[in-house]
């Protein structure tokens, strides 16, 4: 979340955040110690205005989507948990790309497009190029809790899943383009992927260089 965000934010944009039901979005403590902390969570942990709106999100289902120029869905083991099941994240999703509005996600995040649906009614992500986490990460990591594991829901609505492998995938990269949609294999990906969605901005007609 972190990466992007700030990315997003130092490009001039205003960012808000918002999660399935508002209210605190749970932070893993893991994910902030000296090995695995970014640049960008260290600014985290100092900044009172993101921290704030941490603690207290936005409902997905009360956001007017024509209000924004782009959505990232951040990822995470807690997506596995309730991306796959908002019915309004999937609304929120369906609309976005309706209107035609730049689609993002790494991890676990991708998992919010698997209930949203494209014009003609089909699940939006068929026949459409998307990285998540894959199902050997998720086995390598021991992971046996989530109920939802991104490879095998994206693969079950027809997305053309592709990722990279090594000795272990947590280690892997990978970021593709599609359309609208900008998805990653792994929290690795996010400055790609907040690149590439904010190159797809700047190409959009009417753009503002």
């Amino acid at each position: 979340m972190t990466v992007p965000y700030y990315a997003f934010q130092d490009a001039g944009m205003n960012v808000d955040l918002a999660s399935p039901k508002g209210g605190l979005i749970p932070v893993d403590p893991l994910s902030l110690k000296p090995v695995l902390r970014s640049e960008s969570d260290d600014r985290f942990l100092a900044d009172d205005e993101l921290r704030a709106q941490v603690n207290d999100s936005l409902a997905i289902g009360d956001l007017d989507v024509a209000d924004y120029d782009l959505v990232f869905l951040a990822g995470g083991w807690g997506a596995a948990f309730d991306f796959g099941f908002s019915k309004p994240l999937a609304e929120a999703m369906t609309t976005a790309n309706a209107l035609g509005k730049v689609i993002g996600g790494v991890c676990h995040g991708p998992l919010g497009l698997i209930n949203a649906k494209a014009a003609d009614g089909t699940p939006l992500v068929t026949g459409r190029r998307v990285s998540a986490v894959t199902d050997k990460q998720v086995s390598e990591l021991g992971i046996t809790s989530t109920p939802h594991h991104p490879e095998t829901e994206l693969r079950r609505v027809g997305a053309r899943f592709e990722s990279e492998t090594r000795f272990r995938d947590p280690l892997s990269n990978h970021w593709v383009v599609d359309g609208n949609l900008v998805t990653g294999q792994n929290q690795n990906a996010g400055p790609m992927v907040a690149r590439e969605m904010m190159s797809l901005l700047l190409a959009a007609p009417g753009a503002d260089a």
